[in-house]
């Protein structure tokens, strides 16, 4: 997936596209129009997508527990039913934030590791220092998938916080969160990403119609 394009195929329980169905149709368009990659939330959605496209699948499984802010795949529970059902990459949250069970990141990657050494792992991070310490604990990809979306990170500029880790890191690193414009997204290439993700602005049609009803509403 060097220098290409990964699309995320998501809809949530709020939205009108939440289907198995639906996310494996937008993974197809999604090859059709050149993507190499698919990042997908769920079991259910992944094995639909499978049966549509043959392409590398980034996995996570979303999901809400009262101690913890941390959604994107937060417990080896949902490691293991990522890695049951087959994924190339299975990514998570690896933002400084306790997950929950009170479980620190070193040791929830440390585990995952023991038990699953021949799976790839990505991290996504929001902060440069968030990427270096996921390097240590032995993650095989980080991604910047979550600059902007902690309490910390807010200000930050995705591309700038791209570049740094590039710059700071030996892994891979992929660009994603906010790689909303084609020119973002080419650009993130020339500051040295491995990849880029891009989500919302192609699979999310409620969410860009909201952008446009927005600006046009501006006085």
């Amino acid at each position: 997936m060097n220098n290409k394009l990964i699309i995320s195929c998501q809809a949530l329980h709020n939205e009108p596209l939440h289907s198995p169905f639906i996310m494996s149709k937008m993974a197809l368009a999604a090859k059709l129009g050149g993507a190499c990659g698919i990042r997908a939330n769920s079991v259910a959605d992944i094995r639909a997508i499978k049966q549509e496209v043959k392409l590398p699948i980034i996995g996570i499984i979303k999901k809400d527990y009262d101690d913890s802010e941390v959604v994107i795949t937060p417990t080896e529970k949902e490691v293991q039913a990522l890695y049951d059902e087959g994924v190339d990459v299975i990514a998570f949250d690896a933002t400084d934030r306790i997950r929950p069970g009170n479980r620190a990141l070193d040791s929830f990657v440390l585990s995952i590791k023991e038990r699953f050494p021949n799976q790839k792992l990505m991290a996504d991070v929001s902060t440069v220092q968030e990427a270096l310490h996921a390097e240590d604990c032995g993650v095989d990809l980080v991604a910047t998938t979550l600059v902007g979306y902690t309490e910390y990170s807010k200000e930050d500029d995705p591309l700038k916080v791209l570049e740094q880790i590039v710059k700071r890191t030996a892994l891979p690193v992929i660009a994603e969160g906010n790689m909303d414009t084609p020119e973002k997204a080419k650009h993130a290439l020339e500051l040295g990403a491995e990849s880029v993700v891009v989500g919302s602005a192609v699979t999310r049609p409620q969410w860009i119609t909201e952008k446009f009803v927005a600006k046009m509403n501006e006085s």
